[in-house]
């Protein structure tokens, strides 16, 4: 009997050990089979200024496509910030991204849009004591015109576009009309920062983590005109699930304090550093692409400024913020949500500021 119990345990082992050796076999062949993914192109504008020196390590390390996705960075700056792009591109090198497949640092913008599959353009004209409004939107017209017009021609056919740079609305407008090949579903603008921001004012007032609040809105232009909208808004807490409304219970902070604060956080931080936000901002360009290529949580949505089609009463022709759902590299406004009276009065005025900001570009352009 004990023979027979000596046999039997012999021959569990060899099973054992067969089985672990062919789960190894397996593994290994299927590590061979592993194709790496194809490198992604993506072009910075403006990559030497402080928004490109905090977004460009974000985008080498995985933030902006994911852990497994390889990149080429192609950074283009004017001129005179030659050699301060020279140096940024020698300390991706030395960091040594193990993602990072090549970087070209250049002031040819045909060189830059070469290839491009996302184009983040951060790059724009500041607006500079003592000058007019339509001083600056002049010179941002003649910049977007022809970086338009260089990607149209030289970008991937289905190249992802996002403008960072101030007026981000009507830049990504003036690219969209002097690139009328890329499809307009295509061209968006940045106002996942102030998204991100509205969520932060929520998670500091609740005592909550950031992540624990998901589904504000911000409608508009991102400008001091925006309407950071809490009304669909919902936040976990201790005793569950909760409307944002209802768990801060106070709807004096959330109709004045709390609209005003995300509309001027971008001027309250300049006036602490001295300098602009420029790590939020990378970082929520990295959200915003992110969630664009890669999709949204589901029962989720995130601000982005994209083409007017009328939804929500919005005039079609400009670039408004709307909440969007992303699948398949896709987005889609989300519809059907409940309008308040304050919220209409919100959302029309900020309307009323791009509509005046696109005639002012247009007359730009006449002048041209």
């Amino acid at each position: 009997m004990e023979q027979e119990y000596i046999i039997l345990l012999q021959k569990i082992l060899v099973v054992l050990f067969s089985v672990t050796l062919f789960w190894k076999i397996i593994k290994h062949i299927c590590g061979l089979l592993v194709i790496e993914k194809e490198p992604v192109t993506v072009l910075v504008t403006g990559a030497a200024g402080q928004i490109g020196y905090a977004l460009l390590p974000m985008i080498a390390r995985g933030v902006m496509l994911g852990p497994d996705q390889p990149v080429i960075i192609h950074m283009l700056d004017i001129e005179p910030a030659a050699e301060a792009l020279n140096g940024v591109k020698m300390e991706l090198i030395d960091a040594a991204f193990p993602l990072l497949k090549d970087v070209v640092a250049t002031t040819d913008v045909v060189e830059a849009c070469q290839g491009v599959n996302i184009a983040v353009m951060v790059g724009g004209f500041p607006r500079k004591e003592g000058m007019e409004r339509k001083d600056v939107m002049s010179k941002n017209v003649s910049i977007y015109k022809a970086q338009a017009s260089a990607l149209e021609q030289h970008a991937a056919p289905d190249c992802k576009v996002l403008v960072v740079a101030n007026p981000a609305n009507t830049n990504a407008l003036i690219l969209k009309e002097f690139a009328p090949s890329i499809p307009e579903k295509n061209i968006t603008c940045l106002t996942r920062l102030d998204h991100n921001r509205a969520l932060g004012q929520i998670s500091e007032k609740l005592n909550v983590h950031v992540s624990d609040a998901w589904n504000v809105i911000i409608w508009g232009n991102h400008s001091s005109t925006q309407y950071p909208d809490i009304n669909h808004a919902t936040v976990k807490t201790t005793n569950g699930e909760k409307s944002v409304r209802d768990a801060i219970a106070n709807d004096n902070w959330l109709n004045t304090e709390f609209i005003t604060t995300v509309q001027q956080r971008g001027a309250t931080i300049i006036k602490a550093r001295k300098l602009s936000s420029a790590l939020s901002a990378a970082s929520a360009a990295c959200d915003h692409i992110r969630d664009w290529v890669l999709g949204t949580p589901k029962g989720t949505w995130v601000s982005m400024g994209v083409y007017s089609d009328g939804s929500y009463g919005i005039q079609p022709g400009i670039m408004y913020s709307f909440p969007v759902t992303c699948e398949k590299g896709q987005w889609s406004i989300v519809n059907g949500l409940k309008i308040d009276e304050l919220s209409r009065e919100k959302m029309d005025a900020t309307a009323k500021e791009l509509m005046d900001e696109k005639t002012l570009a247009y007359s730009c352009l006449i002048d041209d």
